[in-house]
């Protein structure tokens, strides 16, 4: 088991926390608001029973799992003695530069440093630093506790070892980390989300289909497969010789709709007017906490069944 420091307890912070906890490592929360932990304490209580009831904590009572979290006052008092700190911090470069220099200052030299950082570079913000070898982003996706994997990104001074540390780490609570060889723009979920988002808006804005029948494809089509299996393994089901033959088949078909995909549509033109009208539509403005709710326990739902068919059928 590890000790374990959450640096910074808004959303992503107290997520790692459950996942860090229900895997019996004991978990110490900071923040700047010195009321925030408490209330991440009690964000996680409110939790703990949904998870249960999915059998999500691992067969422990809620109870056992929160009483491995722990406020503590000072950032000091949270990093002594760890083996691994996960800082979530505003996504501010001058912010994560201030706190990773306290950090590299009050950290054990042998622990890892991780940011949560979904858009800054490592290497932006760990240069100046003594210790910046034991430094990387592991970024996840929210919330880790229902969502296993995370991108493990490192700096161009990143020791082998620390990534390699980071991802047993993640590893023993039950996180599936994408181990990136070095670090670029967007990592690798944003560039496919993106890449799946710049074409959602172009469709849409210009006249080719609804909000609504681009949500259908990738809800009720494309999601169904990519829930378990990636796009690689995908498109080796998806031809009788495998990928190879995928290629050979359809890669003119791609290549050909390559030149028309180069051209970007502001999201923040026209074309939201239409999409926030239809979003709001479908789901008003003060139902969208209630939607997110719905959201997470539908993700422990999914998680379960994905854990029910991995002992089932097979991974």
């Amino acid at each position: 088991m590890e000790d374990v420091a959450i640096i910074g307890t808004g959303f992503i912070g107290r997520a790692w926390a459950i996942s860090h906890a229900r895997a019996g490592n004991s978990v110490r929360l900071w923040d700047q608001d010195a009321a925030a932990t408490g209330r991440a304490k009690d964000y996680i209580a409110g939790l703990l029973p949904d998870l249960l009831k999915n059998d999500l904590l691992n067969g422990q009572a809620p109870d056992a799992v929160l009483a491995r979290i722990q406020p503590v006052e000072s950032l000091e008092a949270a990093v002594a003695g760890v083996s691994y700190v996960q800082e979530n911090t505003f996504e501010r470069l001058d912010v994560k530069i201030a706190i990773f220099q306290r950090l590299d200052s009050a950290t054990p030299a042998d622990a890892v440093i991780a940011s949560s950082t979904s858009a800054l570079l490592p290497s932006a913000f760990t240069e100046g630093l003594v210790g910046r070898a034991r430094c990387l982003v592991a970024h996840p996706i929210n919330p880790p506790y229902v969502i296993p994997a995370a991108e493990l990104v490192p700096a161009p001074w990143t020791s082998p070892e620390t990534v390699e540390r980071a991802a047993r780490i993640l590893t023993e609570i039950g996180q599936k980390p994408i181990v990136m060889k070095r670090e670029i723009d967007g990592f690798v979920m944003n560039r496919l989300q993106g890449a799946i988002l710049e074409e959602a808006f172009r469709l849409v804005a210009d006249g080719y289909a609804s909000v609504e029948d681009v949500d259908i494809g990738i809800r009720d089509g494309l999601a169904l497969r990519w829930s378990f299996m990636g796009p690689f393994e995908t498109i080796d089901l998806n031809a009788p010789g495998g990928v190879r033959d995928y290629v050979e088949r359809y890669q003119g078909l791609y290549r050909g709709l390559f030149a028309s995909m180069m051209r970007r549509v502001e999201w923040d033109g026209p074309v939201i007017e239409e999409i926030a009208r239809d979003r709001r539509a479908a789901l008003p403005a003060d139902q969208l906490q209630q939607r997110q709710e719905w959201r997470d326990r539908r993700l422990m739902a999914l998680i379960a069944h994905k854990n029910r068919a991995d002992r089932d059928i097979g991974a």
